[in-house]
């Protein structure tokens, strides 16, 4: 029978926990989400228990990293599936703040993360973005002190910010990105997923599909550039408004020219009906 995870909300009732399992010599695992779990959140939970001793999941819908457009207030909010999700993968903890714990009277002070956050891609379309999401992200990290921390590819941007992160003001915690989690039919897991009428959701594995046929092409020594534009048209031709597709190096996010440029990641971002959708793949330079 799952056990139900204990649940904390203040950073004082969450030190203390930790300070258990610190004592008993314990490394801790910590898997951060804004809830709406499914199985891509699940499959992190899972790679953390494998990596550390106990297994911390954040729960926080940070409104840091919502433009005054996008969609904060009607973002799933699940929280109870969430808990009975996690523990039947045995969560040790919840860490749940409230927006008023996380950002508190008088809160000033805020990240301006560079480097990958600003590579053109998710950053030129959610310019407010990576800001809120590095604050919120270096304040887990520094609430819970994990030895490790789980994020996905699907993310993958943020992922390379949140490592660059890390590195840069020297947090003593590793942080591992996990491969994307999908559909039968190619499509990432998302809680964005569940805005998809049936006709979009049908159409939404387009994006995975393409991707996958850029990469071929490319590994096969067509040109990037010209891949890439007609990957964008295929896109567009099957009912996107597409906001980039492009061929990046896959740890700088620098524009590359070439597969031998180094290790290659294409990533796209489109929108479908009202829900915007992102992906990415991932190439080796050839021998």
């Amino acid at each position: 029978m799952a056990r139900r995870p204990r649940v904390v909300g203040t950073v004082k009732a969450l030190r203390r926990a930790l300070a258990q399992y610190r004592a008993a010599g314990e490394r801790i695992g910590l898997v951060p989400t804004m809830g709406a779990l499914h199985a891509g959140h699940l499959a992190l939970v899972r790679l953390s228990r494998r990596r550390a001793d106990r297994v911390v999941v954040s729960i926080f819908v940070n409104p840091a990293q919502f433009a005054p457009h996008e969609d904060f207030s009607t973002y799933p909010r699940t929280f109870e599936t969430d808990l009975a999700a996690l523990g039947k993968e045995s969560t040790d903890l919840v860490w749940a703040p409230s927006v008023e714990e996380m950002y508190p009277a008088g809160f000033a002070t805020r990240i301006a993360p560079e480097g990958p956050a600003l590579a053109g891609l998710e950053d030129a379309f959610r310019p407010h973005f990576f800001g809120g999401v590095a604050t919120v992200v270096a304040k887990l990290l520094a609430q819970v002190l994990p030895d490790i921390a789980v994020f996905g590819e699907k993310d993958y941007q943020q992922l390379k910010v949140i490592a660059r992160m890390a590195r840069d003001l020297d947090l003593p915690t590793t942080i591992i990105g996990a491969a994307t989690v999908r559909e039968k039919d190619g499509l990432a897991l998302s809680s964005r997923n569940a805005y998809l009428n049936a006709a979009e959701r049908a159409l939404a594995p387009t994006l995975h599909r393409v991707l996958t046929d850029c990469a071929g092409k490319i590994a096969g020594g067509n040109a990037i550039k010209a891949v890439t534009a007609a990957g964008r048209s295929e896109i567009e031709r099957a009912g996107f408004a597409v906001d980039y597709l492009e061929a990046r190096h896959a740890d700088t996010l620098a524009p590359i020219a070439s597969l031998k440029d180094g290790p290659v990641r294409l990533l796209v971002a489109a929108k479908i009906g009202k829900t915007r959708l992102i992906d990415n793949v991932g190439l080796c330079p050839p021998n």
